[in-house]
């Protein structure tokens, strides 16, 4: 009867941390992001296209497509990929009227603050390890040169309700987005295309800039070149107002 209660207890033990696990897997946010509705007198329809270089190298369609046709984009560029792409980097600096950039971490590590993995990326895992990566993301864009970040969007886009709060006391307005262009890089460039090109008025448009050999790639500019064709205005997000959810920028 001893032996029968016992693993009783460990079996209602286990489903109560099951639970709990399940609970806090539950808690993480992919916060959304939109521009703040303009009035009709003050122009047309507009966009911000947001490209995130990870690490890797430079996807010079995308780059070249964004220079020749004037879109302007805010880059989110991590410590890793900013040691790796100094010809990218300088193109970018040459042209501020068009290129943002911003804070994608350090080490391209979720900023989640409780150990799990998420797309196959360890989290940073504890609130020290998250700060760690913000604010190592920001020391390498200060010596790049340039403007100090305003934004962060990290690693995967999702994170820990805390580590939202974290990081907006450091300063940051966190990027959400509203349309996944290329699915992480991962999409053919049909679909990508389709995507990034069905984008309405007040859209933040999430893409990559760090996969050359990726088919994606190509949809982007095609998609990019699409919206352009219809008249939709280019913004960055350092140029508009953007309104997030979750805390992520009020």
């Amino acid at each position: 009867m001893g032996l029968l209660r016992n693993s009783l207890c460990a079996m209602a033990m286990a489903m109560s941390l099951f639970a709990i696990s399940a609970g806090n897997a539950a808690t993480l946010v992919e916060p959304t992001l939109h521009l703040r509705p303009q009035a009709a007198a003050e122009g047309g329809a507009r966009v911000a296209l947001t490209l995130d270089a990870c690490g890797g190298k430079t996807d010079t369609r995308i780059l070249s497509a964004l220079v020749d046709n004037k879109i302007p984009a805010t880059i989110f560029v991590t410590g890793i990929w900013l040691k790796r792409n100094a010809a990218a980097v300088e193109i970018m600096r040459s042209h501020p009227d068009l290129f943002e950039l911003e804070n994608h971490g350090g080490r391209h590590i979720p900023a989640v603050d409780t150990p799990r993995t998420i797309y196959g990326i360890r989290s940073a895992g504890s609130p020290d390890a998250v700060q760690a990566e913000v604010e190592s993301g920001a020391a390498a864009l200060a010596s790049a040169g340039g403007p100090a970040p305003k934004w962060f969007r990290g690693a995967t886009a999702e994170y820990s309700p805390t580590a939202i709060a974290m990081i907006r006391k450091l300063g940051f307005k966190i990027a959400g987005f509203s349309v996944n262009g290329d699915g992480g890089s991962l999409l053919g460039a049909k679909e990508t295309a389709r995507r990034i090109g069905a984008a309405k008025d007040g859209d933040v448009i999430i893409a990559h800039i760090n996969q050359p050999t990726h088919a994606a790639g190509e949809g982007v500019v095609q998609g990019l070149l699409a919206l352009k064709q219809k008249g939709m205005t280019f913004v960055r997000l350092d140029d508009a107002e953007g309104v997030g959810n979750d805390g992520t920028t009020d």
